[in-house]
């Protein structure tokens, strides 16, 4: 119910609006948002790494409407790459959501855009994280992927557990050795599409991680979830003589501590930066991806 609640939520327009102008909620959001500028995010990347954990950086926005949106939205990320690259101390990849570089308008223009990234990342050294959007996107998402993975190794996909579909996805980029970063899901699916229990989405994460750590692909373990975190430590150990990088992944400013512990116990931690000032639905999708990350927040707020 909490999960349906806050999904309707981020999708209210006047509620963004007011939220958006309010200066209390502007000024709490730095907690779970980096900043509405580049620099600020680079501050934090900086800060991040000096504590040992990695970076992805997420320039907040999602499906754009012309083929002139897509593009300055690829010519963006193209002006981070580079200022990445020419930073000192600061060490980040980047995260982009194929409809903000033209997936809704047409797959063509998201793949040439797409391309224009991996190419530039690739000459510069660095990574290219494709994010899955709505189950709507899922199919035109993994046919872009998959044709740029032939080119390009610099890039990666992601996989949410939640939908019905995400076994024979996993087990394709898993063939492929694809990097992968599993998550659970935040958008509003049908029950035919996505499972809408938390022990049916549990056990599906599970199942995925499983047969990733069974390949040599690179994963992402993205969550907060205790009982989650317990079982990819448990594969990680049993799965040792495993070759291919195995990280955890959290969001920005969500369970500090958990980042902090594993990194002392000497897991690899990934840390997801969003920045810029389209942040409400992106901050909303996170406090439904898992209704508890609302008490993480809330106590966040207060300074805990």
């Amino acid at each position: 119910m909490l999960r349906s609640i806050l999904l309707y939520l981020s999708e209210q327009e006047r509620l963004q609006n007011f939220v958006l102008r309010s200066r209390f909620a502007r000024k709490r959001s730095r907690r779970f948002v980096a900043g509405e500028t580049l620099d600020e995010a680079i501050a934090a990347a900086r800060d991040l790494n000096r504590r040992g954990m990695d970076v992805t950086l997420d320039h907040l926005g999602e499906s754009v409407e012309s083929e002139d949106q897509a593009n300055k939205a690829t010519d963006d990320y193209i002006r981070i790459l580079d200022r990445l690259a020419a930073e000192s101390g600061a060490e980040a990849t980047i995260s982009i959501k194929p409809t903000q570089i033209g997936l809704a308008i047409d797959r063509e223009l998201c793949l040439k855009n797409m391309r224009r990234l991996a190419e530039t990342a690739d000459a510069l050294g660095n990574f290219v994280r494709m994010d899955m959007e709505a189950s709507c996107y899922v199919d035109t998402t993994l046919s872009v992927f998959y044709e740029l993975f032939g080119e390009f190794e610099n890039i990666g996909a992601v996989i949410q557990s939640y939908l019905r579909r995400s076994e024979e996805d996993v087990r394709e980029l898993a063939r492929r050795g694809a990097p992968v970063r599993l998550c659970k899901g935040a958008y509003k699916e049908p029950a035919r599409l996505a499972f809408q229990k938390k022990q049916e989405i549990n056990d599906s994460y599970v199942k995925l991680l499983e047969i990733l750590m069974d390949s040599q692909a690179p994963i992402g373990i993205a969550t907060h979830d205790d009982l989650m975190i317990d079982a990819g430590k448990r594969l990680i150990r049993e799965c040792r003589d495993r070759k291919a990088p195995v990280e955890f992944q959290m969001l920005y400013g969500i369970r500090r501590d958990m980042q902090a512990r594993l990194i002392e116990q000497g897991y690899g931690m990934r840390v997801y930066v969003p920045y810029g000032n389209e942040w409400y639905p992106y901050f909303m999708r996170r406090l439904a991806e898992r209704p508890a990350n609302l008490f993480f927040a809330l106590r966040a707020m207060r300074g805990k």
